[in-house]
């Protein structure tokens, strides 16, 4: 016996009086016959439905055993008339990009398919991703209504839970990972109307397969109302444009002899004009080019006189700083736009550019041309008092340049190639987990880079050791959301910038964090062009980067990819999860000779005594005593898990950028929740505060 409960004008809810779940078969269903006081059926209605959460009704979710794999999935959502575009996009937490619809218009779709990261949950071996769903009335239990408002796709990890106007809680949805890793499940919610056939029709796919992954026996005995999982090769549906108004073409009307004579004599005047401005034009872009090899021929000649006068860097220097000057006066000196005074001499002290001019563009996208002698005066003549840190090539110092903050690179002018290197990059990137290129400048020794200042240091002054250096040390949330920023910055480089790039030199001292702690990946004086993908034109150079950091088959064969970079941050990873550095000391046999241990081979051995999160005594043992054991269990050891997937020996095995920002945006999501789980935390709020 079923009694339905209208929980909205929209939704109907079947509330069951036993424990067995309602079957309908689709195509004989017969209502059943049984006589029942309306009074009394409508206070067993009333006691049932307010005292039962809602989610006991909904689906079962995919069941699974891998607890650290991670897919794309998407999410079937049956579009109401008062569904509005941000209103799914608040639902389930996604943006616009993330969003199809079955009509190129979401006004009149009946369905918006939502892409969305799905996980194993360690807890329930369950396919479930995350959402937020904001309370809006205090109408008794909150399940009711997250199943009203995601149409049986959605559960609460409380269901008892009372609803309390304007909170913000935490809501489970339904979703599947394929064992093929190139196609997607997809979570539907039967309809009344539908049947196997029809469903397999819509989508394009096999009544077997759909079959198949949801076990089902029967094909004509479904649940209406249950999620189930479609398995698809291609995201459904168009992605959302606003719909343009298009005015109806006038029909065409025979003009009088007099006004297509005036019309004739008008584009004759108007073509004769276009073409004297085309002329104009190619004679301009002809005496470019012969002023530009003419210039070229020159720089030619100075370098060839100076071969036998100068040493080898010196060459390369003249020839690097006659680039320059033809650039400028080409208007694009590495994309540098903002200078356009004509020809510059870098050899003089003060180049031809107006200091108005400069002040104009210093906000500009753009970097633009410092002077030497301005470099000199922001930095009080390069003292040590403003030097920031120093490197292999390069010194730091810190200045106030037309009153702002920032961080000037100071390199001998041997190292042009660097230089080029890191202007070219950043000329080319910009992203806000990217450090920022503010400008240059050159003397007669030395290359200036002028970046934006990054106000908390790099993660490694803040993560290795910080009492002793006045620091309070960073806060589990703090330390992934850096990791989270700084995977962003590299999944940026390595699939969204054309051409594509390594960093070949990722470790926490090449990772700054500003005024708000947030992640931005500096140093790209190692970049290098590589293929689109790990698996694709590797680059075969000589070994750059840092030693602790450098992937095996880096090491081995020179060979530089996008899995390299990925391997650097899996130590990265493990050092903020211990603390430690990626060449770890231990107290050796003799206490004057600490031993020197790789932080991987710590780690790894850590985790291989660490089956799960609840058994984890040994890597309990690994991880920063900063910390003071504030940390949820279950986030810590996902991300060790992480870093030991992108430091897996076979960089096949590792997974990409993209991968590792979906997995590092749950954790950060988990740790959320445990954190405003211990609202009144003295400890953890106060590291919170002062920590980031």
């Amino acid at each position: 016996m079923t009694i339905i409960c209208k929980l909205s004008r929209h939704k109907r809810l079947a509330c069951p009086l036993k424990q067995t779940p309602t079957v309908m078969s689709m195509n004989h269903f017969q209502p059943p016959r049984i006589i029942i006081h309306p009074v009394l059926v409508l206070a067993v209605a009333s006691l049932v439905c307010s005292f039962t959460p809602a989610s006991a009704y909904s689906s079962a979710p995919f069941n699974c055993s891998d607890t650290t794999s991670v897919c794309e999935s998407l999410i079937a959502y049956k579009l109401q008339s008062t569904d509005t575009l941000s209103k799914v996009q608040s639902l389930f937490d996604v943006t616009l990009a993330e969003l199809t619809f079955d009509q190129s218009s979401a006004v009149k779709a009946q369905y918006a398919f939502v892409n969305k990261s799905c996980g194993c949950f360690q807890t329930k071996k369950q396919y479930l991703t995350t959402t937020t769903y904001t309370v809006t009335n205090n109408d008794g239990y909150l399940a009711p209504m997250v199943e009203s408002a995601y149409e049986g796709l959605a559960q609460l990890p409380n269901a008892s839970r009372i609803a309390h106007m304007g909170a913000v809680v935490t809501v489970y949805l339904l979703c599947g990972c394929s064992s093929d890793a190139s196609n997607y499940l997809m979570s539907y919610v039967l309809q009344d109307m539908d049947t196997l056939s029809s469903i397999a029709s819509r989508f394009g796919v096999s009544m077997q397969d759909i079959e198949t992954v949801n076990n089902i026996t029967d094909p004509n005995v479904l649940s209406t109302g249950k999620v189930y999982y479609i398995p698809l090769n291609s995201v459904p549906g168009v992605p959302y444009h606003k719909e343009e108004e298009i005015s109806p073409t006038p029909s065409p009307v025979a003009a009088p002899l007099k006004e297509f004579s005036k019309n004739t004599k008008s584009r004759l005047f108007w073509g004769c004009l276009l073409g004297l401005i085309g002329i104009a034009l190619v004679l301009i872009l002809t005496a470019s080019l012969v002023y530009a090899l003419r210039h070229k021929f020159v720089c030619f000649q100075q370098e060839k006189n100076s071969t036998s006068n100068s040493a080898g860097h010196d060459v390369e220097k003249a020839h690097f700083l006659c680039t320059i000057k033809s650039q400028l006066f080409m208007g694009s000196c590495f994309c540098c736009h903002g200078v356009k005074n004509g020809p510059t001499d870098l050899n003089d002290e003060e180049p031809t550019v107006t200091k108005d001019l400069m002040t104009r563009n210093f906000n500009a996208d753009k970097p633009i041309m410092f002077t030497y002698k301005e470099v000199l005066a922001v930095t009080n003549n390069f003292k040590d008092s403003e030097l920031l840190g120093k490197g292999g090539f390069a010194s730091v110092y810190y200045g106030i340049l037309r009153d702002q903050e920032v961080a000037i690179k100071r390199m001998k002018a041997t190292k042009t190639k660097e230089f080029q290197v890191e202007m070219k990059v950043l000329c080319k990137v910009h992203h806000t987990n990217l450090v920022e290129l503010i400008g240059f400048a050159a003397s007669d020794d030395e290359l200036f880079l002028v970046y934006e200042y990054a106000h908390n240091s790099s993660v490694c002054t803040r993560l290795h050791d910080p009492l002793s250096k006045g620091y309070a040390p960073l806060s589990w949330n703090t330390r992934v959301q850096i990791a989270l920023d700084a995977a962003k910055g590299l999944e940026y480089l390595h699939e969204h910038t054309n051409p594509h790039y390594v960093h070949r030199d990722i470790k926490t001292s090449n990772i700054l964090l500003d005024n708000n702690f947030r992640a931005k990946i500096s140093d790209f004086g190692l970049a290098k062009l590589v293929g689109k993908t790990g698996e694709g034109e590797p680059s075969v150079t000589k070994v750059v980067g840092t030693f602790g950091y450098l992937a095996p088959e880096y090491l081995r064969d020179g060979q530089a990819t996008s899995k390299s970079d990925v391997y650097a941050f899996g130590v990265v990873l493990f050092e903020l999860i211990s603390g430690k550095e990626p060449i770890a000391k231990n107290k050796g046999l003799l206490p004057t000779a600490p031993e020197r241990r790789s932080l991987i081979s710590i780690m790894l051995s850590a985790l291989r005594s660490s089956p799960n999160s609840t058994q984890m005594n040994s890597l309990k043992e690994c991880i920063d005593c900063n910390l003071m054991d504030l940390y949820p269990y279950d986030c810590v050891y996902k991300m060790a898990i992480l870093a030991k997937q992108c430091v897996e020996e076979d960089p096949i095995l590792r997974p990409d950028m993209k991968q590792v920002v979906v997995t590092l945006s749950q954790i950060l999501l988990s740790s959320m929740e445990w954190e405003s789980s211990l609202a009144g935390n003295s400890q953890v709020f106060s590291g919170l505060k002062h920590g980031r």
